[in-house]
C-alpha cells in the first residue's frame, strides 16, 4: 500500500473546523493497519521564515517521506501552496506497484486520480479526512472513506 497526504489541506481543515493539529503518526498507523506499506509521502509547504522545519522533522521520524514546495507569493500579497499535480503524479507512477493507495485528503480535485487509479491500475482506493470538510464526489469515488471526525481524539492534538 502507499499512503499520500495532502499536508495543507489536512492542517487548514483541522485549524479551521477544531481549532487543532493533526496527529499525523496516528493518521499513519490508521492507514497502515495490518498491511504492508511500501511508501508514505506527505505533501508539504516551505516558507521563507522556515519555522516548519520541526514539523517536518517529525513526519521524518513518523515514516513519512517528505516532499517540499516553497510557498509562492504573487504580487499583490496572494499567496499559493498547492501540490495536486505532483501528488496525483507520485500516485501514478507508484500504483503499478500498489495494491491499495491511501490519499489523505479531502480536496474534490482528486477526484479523476481516484477514477483512473481504481479503473487502469486496478488498484483498491481508500480516502481519510475530516467529514466536515471532505468532498462529497470524492467520497463517492473512493472504495472506502475513513471520517477521521469519527475519532477526534485520535486523530486531533489540542
Amino acid at each position: 500500500m502507499g499512503v499520500f497526504v495532502d499536508a495543507q489541506n489536512m492542517y487548514h481543515s483541522a485549524k479551521n473546523i477544531f481549532k487543532a493539529r493533526v496527529n499525523f503518526k496516528e493518521i499513519l498507523n490508521s492507514a497502515i493497519a495490518d498491511r504492508q506499506l511500501i511508501r508514505a509521502v506527505v505533501y508539504v509547504i516551505r516558507t521563507e521564515s522556515g519555522e516548519e522545519q520541526k514539523f517536518f522533522s517529525a513526519l521524518t521520524k513518523q515514516g513519512f517521506e517528505i516532499k517540499e514546495k516553497d510557498l509562492q507569493i504573487f504580487w499583490g500579497g496572494m499567496k499559493k501552496a498547492n501540490w495536486d499535480v505532483g501528488m496525483a503524479v507520485d500516485a501514478i507512477i507508484m500504483a503499478d506497484k500498489l495494491d491499495v493507495v491511501v490519499l489523505v485528503t479531502g480536496d474534490g480535485d482528486f477526484v479523476p486520480l481516484v477514477e483512473y487509479l481504481k479503473v487502469n491500475k486496478g488498484c483498491l482506493v481508500e480516502t481519510m479526512a475530516f467529514g466536515e470538510s471532505v468532498s462529497r464526489r470524492l467520497v463517492e469515488a473512493s472504495d472506502y472513506f475513513i471520517d477521521l471526525s469519527a475519532r477526534k481524539n485520535k486523530f486531533l492534538i489540542k
